[in-house]
């Protein structure tokens, strides 16, 4: 799953030649083979260093705020998300929904890595998800619907058909 979202970051970041990577352990922990140096290791990592790379220096915070707000969520992704079992994605669908009331983005007012990776984390969940429950967490799906249509974003993931007007008229407006 890590080799197909860092090959769809390549693509959103219009990068026109694919890097090689290969995965370590058991987890297959995403490996860049770096001509530059020695291989980088990690989604993280390798994300950052693919953003910094292709100059893009927003995709990771323009404030040393912001940017230690996309390290958390992108920390986030790897550590909370990706071992997230069937009895703790109410607890962190919840807390998303909390987190993201005031908010369009993750990190503030603009789009970064982080709304990228969440995104790609838990569109599993939101696939699975009845309409019904997408219905509890209206901040969720609001920025989840948000992000898949974002320019570029969605590659190698298929749609999920969003109902605004029920979402919308909800007892959360």
């Amino acid at each position: 799953m890590a080799l197909r979202e860092l090959s769809s970051l390549e693509k959103y970041l219009g990068q026109k030649k694919a890097n090689k990577y290969s995965t370590q352990g058991d987890k297959k922990v995403p490996v860049l083979q770096n001509n530059n140096g020695p291989p980088l290791v990690g989604l993280v990592t390798i994300a950052c260093h693919l953003a910094k790379e292709a100059k893009r220096p927003e995709l990771l915070g323009d404030t040393a705020e912001s940017r230690a707000v996309v390290q958390q969520w992108l920390e986030y992704r790897v550590t909370k998300l990706d071992s997230c079992t069937k009895e703790d994605i109410k607890t962190v669908l919840k807390d998303l929904n909390l987190y993201l009331q005031d908010k369009v983005y993750l990190a503030g007012n603009q789009f970064t890595l982080a709304d990228v990776f969440v995104y790609y984390g838990i569109h599993p969940v939101i696939v699975d998800l009845a309409i019904q429950d997408r219905e509890q967490y209206v901040n969720v799906t609001r920025w989840f619907d948000h992000i898949q249509r974002y320019p570029g974003v969605r590659h190698h993931l298929p749609p999920v058909a969003v109902l605004r007007n029920r979402i919308y008229t909800s007892r959360h407006h």
